[in-house]
């Protein structure tokens, strides 16, 4: 095996990181706090620890520190599964017949089937650490409910789960995963909380989204003692945990001599793309090199691209805090596409001071494009991706083929996030031909954010 040329990039176990990097130490424009609705004021540390595990909330808050240590029981867990592999794509360049080196940085290699894991274990030990008897959460894919509910196993947590009802209609499958390592799975909104029969109320036979699920998840943890409330994405501290795949990825392109020219991942709530990106974005910060990357969303729900820069509630029921992002609206209820971990009305804040910093750029994708680009891959590469990740792989592809016409050699890099298995009500209708793209008009976004809190 050459070394200019490997096939796959595997890390040693000593190289695992032993630490999360926190870029917003990094970061001269910090990102705005999260304030509280209802004083207007920045959320302290007894106000997030009602809600999140106390050393969680301390990880909320943290923007000061570089790098913050991995607990040895989270890096024993980690070493079932990491170091994820860093694979050339030899068959996708050859059938695109560019000159460009394209990566995949692949987080299906768990149970899982996604990155979610790294979170949820990190999450899970925390509220074991504190003596919690449970946690709850929403999952909108299932991926994130699916990585819970394995941690919650392994702690001996009670875990319970608010699934977008969409996708818990669509991904049977998924669900049964998560009851089979003990989690209660209810598609939301639900009529078993207060803001789940109000919101029900006020759209009738709605489909969900992440912000309904999110709100029933932390009614239910604040109205339930000994339980907390865990999220997926979108915090600052699911980002940080999510920086392994980043470190990773990037001591495996240094251990071969590699520069990334370009990094490419799918952007839903901002976890999966900023934990990629982070190490690069640090090298940025600091002036030691420079990349361009490239924050890839569904058109149906596009954040960043359509979205304002302004306080917004992170649910749609209004009772989590407010956070400064790009936003569609809290109320906004996307269309019942396949991409269900990106179906967020916001992104992160870490994500979306990058992007308006003009650190990171972002194109959407509409969904029977993405599933060309999915079929393309799994054709070429053997692995099945989930419609999330596909995103990511749209824009590689289209970047190769650019590669092609310019004759650069470019290094792309970009994140397979999950794999699609649990995902074939999806593809059985874009090999029916039945799939539709469904963007959104300039006037229901506006109708949307016209509810948006001013501040």
């Amino acid at each position: 095996m050459s070394k200019e040329i490997p096939y796959k990039i595997y890390l040693e176990e000593k190289e695992i990181p032993r630490y999360w990097y926190n870029v917003r130490a990094d970061m001269q424009n910090k990102p705005a706090p999260l304030l509280n609705p209802a004083t207007g004021k920045p959320m302290t540390l007894d106000e997030l620890s009602g809600v999140f595990c106390r050393e969680l909330a301390m990880q909320e808050l943290n923007v000061t520190d570089t790098y913050i240590e991995i607990p040895e029981e989270i890096s024993s867990f980690y070493k079932m599964y990491r170091p994820s592999p860093l694979v050339r794509a030899y068959c996708l360049e050859k059938a695109l017949d560019t000159p460009a080196h394209i990566y995949y940085k692949f987080e299906g290699n768990n149970t899982s089937g996604s990155h979610k894991l790294n979170s949820a274990i990190a999450q899970a030990y925390y509220a074991k650490k504190q003596g919690l008897k449970g946690v709850t959460t929403e999952t909108g894919a299932g991926q994130w409910g699916t990585a819970l509910s394995m941690a919650c196993a392994y702690f001996g947590l009670d875990c319970k789960v608010f699934m977008v009802k969409v996708s818990y209609e669509q991904k049977p499958f998924r669900r049964e995963v998560m009851r089979t390592y003990g989690a209660s799975v209810t598609p939301s909104p639900s009529m078993e909380t207060e803001v789940g029969r109000k919101i029900n109320a006020e759209f009738p036979g709605t489909t969900g989204s992440l912000g309904c699920a999110i709100s029933e998840a932390v009614e239910a943890a604040v109205s339930t003692d000994g339980y907390r409330y865990v999220l997926g994405s979108v915090l600052s501290q699911v980002l940080l945990h999510q920086t392994v795949i980043g470190l990773e990825t990037k001591t495996a392109l240094d251990k071969y001599g590699i520069k990334a020219d370009m990094i490419i991942g799918c952007a839903g709530g901002g976890s999966n793309l900023g934990g990629l990106i982070s190490p690069f974005v640090g090298e940025m910060l600091r002036g030691e090199a420079d990349y361009e990357i490239i924050a890839v969303e569904p058109a149906s729900c596009p954040s960043l691209t359509r979205g304002k820069y302004i306080y917004d509630f992170c649910d749609t029921g209004k009772v989590c805090p407010l956070a400064k992002m790009y936003t569609l609206g809290s109320g906004f209820i996307p269309a019942p596409n396949h991409a269900g971990g990106l179906r967020y009305h916001g992104m992160s804040s870490v994500v979306s001071q990058l992007y308006d910093d003009g650190l990171i750029h972002a194109r959407t994708a509409k969904q029977t494009e993405v599933f060309e680009a999915a079929q393309q891959f799994a054709k070429t590469e053997g692995i099945l991706p989930a419609p999330e990740s596909s995103h990511a792989i749209k824009v590689a592809i289209d970047e190769a083929i650019k590669c092609k016409e310019t004759g650069e050699e470019k290094n792309i890099v970009f994140g397979l996030t999950g794999t699609g298995y649990f995902d074939m009500y999806a593809y059985k209708q874009f090999n029916d031909g039945t799939m539709t793209n469904y963007v959104p008009s300039d006037e229901e976004i506006a109708a949307s954010l016209k509810n948006c809190p001013k501040i």
